[in-house]
């Protein structure tokens, strides 16, 4: 269980993900977390440096983006809509069933597509158990929901756990 704690990859935040490597990697395909991933979780729309890294990825890269989140489905459709960005709300993470809709929705096989998310509970669990590549991010802002500032304590005893067993790839 601890194993599929573990992402492939660690970064600050999204505009730090080496588009180069994923894209040398086969990747075809994001599916990203919204809330604390791309924005803050009180943050209704995309950043300017947001929309640019996005246009960047289908653009340079023809990788295409899928937001899979586990908040409303109105407030992932008020986010993504905009962006032209498909996207699934209510998605119930770390459950299979999201990504396996993502990854039709995408029309990408697993081992073309990543997932990206500031959670080890929710999107490196999913993403791992579905045995994608997942990278891990800090999350944009310290204001969370009370669900995930819940989960926050959960994954600061798994990580302290992954640390002493030296598990933690990054450090």
């Amino acid at each position: 269980m601890l194993k599929q704690l573990i992402p492939d990859l660690y970064v600050e935040s999204v505009f730090h993900i080496d588009l180069d490597e994923l894209a040398a990697r086969g990747v075809k395909g994001i599916i990203t977390d919204l809330d604390n991933t791309l924005v803050g979780w009180d943050q209704p729309d995309a950043t300017p440096k947001l929309i640019e890294w996005l246009d960047h990825v289908r653009d340079t890269y023809g990788i295409k983006v899928c937001v899979v989140s586990n908040n409303k489905n109105h407030r992932v459709e008020q986010f993504s809509k905009p962006l032209n960005i498909p996207f699934i709300g209510r998605a119930r993470k770390p459950k299979r069933a999201p990504f396996l809709r993502a990854l039709d929705v995408l029309n990408t096989k697993r081992e073309e597509t990543v997932v990206i998310g500031d959670q080890l509970f929710t999107d490196v669990l999913g993403g791992n158990r579905m045995n994608m590549y997942t990278i891990l991010v800090v999350p944009v802002a310290e204001k969370e929901w009370v669900g995930t500032k819940v989960l926050r304590m959960m994954e600061r005893v798994a990580l302290s756990i992954l640390r002493r067993r030296g598990m933690i790839p990054w450090e």
